[in-house]
C-alpha cells in the first residue's frame, strides 16, 4: 500500500475508534487532542523517511514536533485528564444537531482524519525539499512560528487563571490577551500555520497557502468560533453579549469601550 493510502486508511480507522468511544461518553473533547497528535506523528514519520536535505527534514521535524508537543500536551492535561466535562463547542454542537449528533458527529471526526493529512502536507513537502540551508523566507518563517506560539502559550494560561478565578464565574475573560480579541488562541494558531507556509513555499510553492487558508476558515467560521460563542452566549448570557460588542472577534485590536477587564 502506499505510504499516503496508508497514512489515510490509519487516520481514518483511528478517528472511527474515537468516535465509538464518545458514542459510549458523550464526551468529544479528546478529538482535538487526537488531531494534534496525528499531524504530529504524520509530520514526524515523513521527516524520518524522506528524501530531502538534512537541515530540511530537521526543520520539518522541530516545527511539527515542538507544534504537536506543546498543543497536545495543553489539550490532554487541561482538557482530557483535567475531567472538566465536555469542551464547550462539542456540547453546543449536540444541542444543535439534536437526534442527529451521533452520525452527524461521526462525519466531524472523519473530516479531522482528512484534515489531519491536510495539515501534514507542508512537512511531506519540506521533507523532500533539497536545498543544502535555509532560505531567508524560511527564516522568517521559523521567526514568525515562535513568536505566535508564545502568544498562543500566553493566551491558554490567561484562559486557564480565568477559569480558575471564583470571582470570574460567568463572565467572559477578558484578562490579557482575551481583552483585544474574543479568541486570540485561535488567531495565534492561525498566524503558526502562516509562519509554517512561509517555512514551506520553498518546497510546496502556492501550495503551502492551503494550510492558513483551510485553518482561517476552520477555526473562524466551522468549528471553532461559531460554536464556542454559542455555548458562551448560553453559559455567560448579557455579559458575553457586551464583550462580543467590545471586543474582536479573531483579530486583535483595542476594544471598542473603556471597560476595564
Amino acid at each position: 500500500m502506499p505510504a499516503e493510502a496508508l497514512a489515510a486508511t490509519a487516520c481514518s480507522v483511528t478517528f472511527a475508534a474515537l468516535w465509538l468511544r464518545q458514542t459510549r461518553t458523550n464526551d468529544a473533547t479528546s478529538v482535538d487532542a487526537a488531531w494534534a497528535i496525528a499531524i504530529g506523528a504524520l509530520g514526524l514519520a515523513a521527516a524520518a523517511v524522506g528524501a530531502g536535505a538534512p537541515v530540511q527534514r530537521a526543520t520539518a521535524a522541530a516545527i511539527v514536533g515542538a507544534w504537536s508537543g506543546r498543543l497536545s500536551w495543553h489539550l490532554v492535561v487541561h482538557r482530557v485528564l483535567a475531567h472538566v466535562g465536555e469542551d464547550g463547542r462539542y456540547r453546543a454542537m449536540r444541542a444543535h444537531w439534536g437526534s442527529k449528533a451521533h452520525r452527524n458527529l461521526f462525519w466531524f471526526y472523519q473530516v479531522q482524519a482528512v484534515a489531519a493529512l491536510l495539515f501534514a502536507v507542508p512537512f511531506w513537502f519540506l521533507a523532500g525539499h533539497n536545498a543544502p540551508i535555509l532560505s531567508t523566507v524560511q527564516w522568517s518563517g521559523l521567526a514568525v512560528i515562535a513568536g505566535a506560539q508564545a502568544m498562543e502559550t500566553l493566551s491558554d494560561r490567561q484562559l486557564e487563571a480565568h477559569r480558575r478565578d471564583p470571582g470570574q464565574r460567568g463572565r467572559a475573560c477578558r484578562r490579557g490577551l482575551w481583552r483585544y480579541s474574543r479568541h486570540p488562541n485561535y488567531f495565534f494558531e492561525w498566524l503558526t500555520w502562516c509562519g509554517i507556509a512561509l517555512v514551506a513555499a520553498p518546497a510546496a510553492g502556492w501550495w503551502a497557502a492551503l494550510q492558513p487558508v483551510a485553518m482561517f476558515v476552520l477555526v473562524r467560521f466551522v468549528s471553532g468560533v461559531p460554536y464556542t460563542e454559542l455555548q458562551a452566549l448560553k453559559s455567560r448570557g448579557d455579559d458575553y453579549r457586551r464583550y462580543q460588542q467590545e471586543t474582536n472577534a479573531f483579530v486583535p485590536w483595542w476594544p471598542r469601550r473603556g471597560e476595564a477587564p
